[in-house]
């Protein structure tokens, strides 16, 4: 059976993915991958070839075919008018990749995690993905698009040789290895394993562990006059990471530079204490918005509940950004009374 046959008979059973043969990249690869994962191609089927007419018979065609038409379902970039990118603030040209997630990805993550489509977090994790998958889905397409990390006249000290797209690089066969074309797709679907876990590991961490925080942190926010009548201490009663969810929300909530958190209150669950720690003028910076008081820092234990008049003292940092106390009762004073020194 010829491949047109071959191709012509899957088609009356599954829907067929076409992407472009011979060498293969991590952007097709995680495009195929994606699609995968959508209700209309779960079981897609898949067609390497540059041949126009075998393309034609594809439902839909990623990294090949000079056109990039959403309406007609093709999604190449390669041709020299193409300029599409992300949006949102993101100004990396597009790959197939970043194509295929761009128009898919709400539907990928709403299914994964079981969210309504109309969920606001869809969208919330569907930015924070390409936002936090710089490395990942951005990087992917930057590197297929030939773009630049740095200044061409600045030589590197060293190269990542272990990034995703070297990795699937190596699944290419070597240029004096015997192999055919039909090898080469295996090891085609091995690349499109390989990118697209990492994908859903990175998926499965923001849905079920990034966002919970992010309400968390949420929630925190908006109780935080209840804690304090200023409004610049939160209590959590259960630690999470807070640092990116806080100053993304008060980005998001246009709070005003005084009524932002000073001091974040949280339990040390490990230790069976609590923590007080100041918020840092940026997510990472060491300077924070406001120390804890001098007098208090590097002293522990007795002689820091001697000097700050607050029973439980267990320590503060020497640098004033973190302490601790053995209870929430004595981490709370801790906060009120530095807000008022």
């Amino acid at each position: 059976m010829s491949v047109e046959e071959n191709v012509a008979k899957k088609l009356k059973t599954s829907k067929m993915i076409g992407t472009h043969n011979g060498t293969f990249h991590c952007d097709e690869a995680l495009a195929v991958f994606l699609l995968r994962q959508t209700g209309t191609y779960r079981d897609a089927d898949l067609t390497r070839t540059r041949d126009p007419k075998l393309l034609d018979t594809c439902d839909i065609v990623v990294d090949v075919g000079a056109v990039y038409d959403p309406e007609k379902l093709r999604f190449d970039h390669h041709q020299r008018e193409f300029d599409g990118v992300f949006g949102h603030g993101y100004s990396t040209k597009l790959s197939s990749a970043g194509l295929i997630y761009k128009h898919y990805g709400k539907e990928i993550i709403s299914g994964h995690l079981n969210l309504s489509p109309e969920d606001p977090k869809v969208e919330t994790l569907w930015l924070k993905l390409y936002k936090v998958l710089i490395e990942y889905i951005e990087a992917i397409d930057g590197v297929d698009n030939g773009v630049q990390q740095y200044p061409p006249e600045i030589p590197p000290k060293y190269r990542i040789r272990t990034d995703v797209s070297t990795r699937v690089g190596w699944l290419n066969p070597a240029w004096n290895e015997s192999v055919d074309s039909k090898s080469v797709d295996v090891r085609f679907e091995k690349a499109s394993k390989l990118v697209g876990e990492e994908f859903i590991s990175r998926l499965e961490y923001y849905g079920n562990a990034w966002l919970p925080a992010r309400e968390l942190v949420q929630n925190g926010l908006e109780a935080r006059s209840a804690v304090s009548p200023s409004g610049h201490i939160i209590l959590f009663e259960h630690f999470c990471p807070w640092k990116e969810h806080l100053f993304d929300l008060e980005k998001e909530l246009s709070i005003p530079d005084d009524q932002k958190p000073i001091y974040i209150v949280y339990p040390d669950e490990t230790a069976g204490n609590w923590r007080i720690q100041a918020v840092p003028i940026s997510p990472d910076s060491f300077i924070s918005r406001k120390p804890l008081p001098e007098p208090w820092r590097g002293v522990r234990d007795d002689a820091l509940s001697t000097v700050s008049g607050i029973p439980g003292g267990i320590f503060v940092h020497a640098s004033g950004f973190i302490g601790g106390n053995q209870t929430q009762a004595g981490a709370l004073e801790m906060a009120r009374r530095a807000l008022a020194m």
